[in-house]
């Protein structure tokens, strides 16, 4: 099954960008995903083909308007009525490995790219659309964060990585960083491969990686380590986190 994507935006040749090169690029001439983009002046009613106006209220930039949006999200669920509508805003729930999975293990995404000073409110009230950030930070379009966004998922389908278990382990799987990598050469510049690693012993290599990724955990990341410790029986991408989270509801 092909994985759909649509992308909304003002800037349709920003696409597929770095997604047209190595795994992603590879997948996309497969047809293992398709995408499809959507540009909202397609649905302006004026001459101008006039997508935002400017803040009621007052202030600075322009925002985009809601009637142009919503014809060009109705047109995007017209053609793919199953696929989850994203918006790229700083305003957005941050997303996290477990949405990334799910998003990846359904039949495609719509992503909407804000621009400007955001989209008029009422949008994410007239239409079934989630709001999604890719961090603390402001860009200058969502563009690059439905890059983001799909890079995440493309990397996750079947047959796109090397090896299917090649993410198990990978950083927010199960909760942690992952745990650091080595190579060729053993020695470099007088640093050496940790001797556990050169040792042959499965055992204690699991053991190594497990308290680095721990370790690591709590010196860089202590909001999830944080997380991570009240989660004791931690699934893969915080799964079980949120199955707490519903009982608990």
């Amino acid at each position: 099954m092909t994985f759909r994507t649509q992308i909304l935006t003002l800037y349709p040749d920003m696409f597929p960008g770095p997604l047209g090169t190595s795994l992603a690029g590879r997948a996309l001439e497969e047809g293992k995903w398709s995408l499809d983009t959507i540009n909202p002046r397609d649905f302006a009613t004026d001459r101008h083909r006039s997508v935002d106006d400017t803040p009621a209220g007052g202030g600075a930039g322009m925002v985009l308007r809601a009637d142009v949006m919503a014809s060009a999200v109705d047109h995007a669920l017209a053609q793919q009525p199953d696929a989850p509508v994203l918006a790229m805003t700083p305003r957005g729930k941050p997303l996290k490995q477990g949405r990334v999975r799910e998003l990846a293990a359904g039949p495609g995404v719509t992503i909407m790219c804000g621009r400007f000073e955001g989209f008029d409110e009422r949008i994410f009230d007239a239409r079934p659309i989630e709001e999604v950030s890719i961090g603390d930070y402001v860009l200058s379009g969502g563009e690059m964060g439905a890059l983001v966004l799909l890079d995440a998922c493309i990397r996750l389908l079947p047959g796109v990585m090397g090896a299917a278990c090649s993410g198990d382990d990978e950083s927010f799987e199960t909760g942690l960083l992952e745990y650091p990598h080595y190579t060729r050469p053993q020695k470099w510049e007088g640093r050496i491969i940790p001797e556990v690693l050169r040792s042959g012993d499965h055992a204690k290599i699991d053991a190594w990686r497990q308290q680095r990724a721990a370790e690591d955990t709590r010196l860089r990341r202590p909001d999830l380590w944080e997380r991570h410790r009240d989660v004791p029986d931690q699934s893969p991408s915080g799964a079980q986190e949120e199955n707490d989270k519903e009982d608990r509801s």
